[in-house]
């Protein structure tokens, strides 16, 4: 795909997704974990809610304000990460960081990552790649919290 092709699919899919956001509740449900990050150089709070059962993510949902990068992400990671296995999501979290942090990551994995495998791009703007992986960290936050 071409340079100014990919460019504009990224712009389309944040765009897209910061301005309605998947599995966004105003207000989190209260029945499960529950974790708010804030990244301090962009202006970026995300909280993120889940549960757990029988060893899988559900009800992943989150709200928060900030930039368009850290709100589409966390719309993607929701739908990325809902349903799975913790095995799963925490494969799927590390390979979201390798390719924001410019790493190569398989075919298979970007295939699972679905519209977040484009959030990549943020490795050619290290100041984004946190907004972009605010909420992915909230997560992990979570799952090691409760594996510890």
């Amino acid at each position: 795909m071409g340079l100014a092709k990919l460019s504009f699919l990224y712009q389309t899919l944040v765009l897209e997704h910061a301005k309605t956001p998947h599995h966004y509740a105003a207000n989190l449900p209260t029945n499960g974990q529950e974790l708010t990050l804030h990244n301090p150089t962009c202006g970026d709070t995300i909280n993120v809610a889940l549960q757990l059962q029988d060893h899988h993510l559900h009800n992943l949902c989150f709200n928060g304000s900030g930039c368009s990068i850290s709100q589409a992400s966390a719309s993607m990671m929701t739908e990325v990460l809902n349903g799975k296995s913790v095995d799963e999501a925490d494969q799927l979290i590390q390979a979201f960081f390798d390719l924001c942090m410019g790493k190569a990551v398989s075919p298979e994995l970007q295939k699972q990552l679905q519209d977040a495998a484009i959030m990549g791009r943020v490795a050619e703007f290290p100041a984004r790649i946190k907004c972009a992986t605010l909420s992915w960290h909230a997560v992990q936050d979570l799952l090691q919290k409760k594996t510890d």
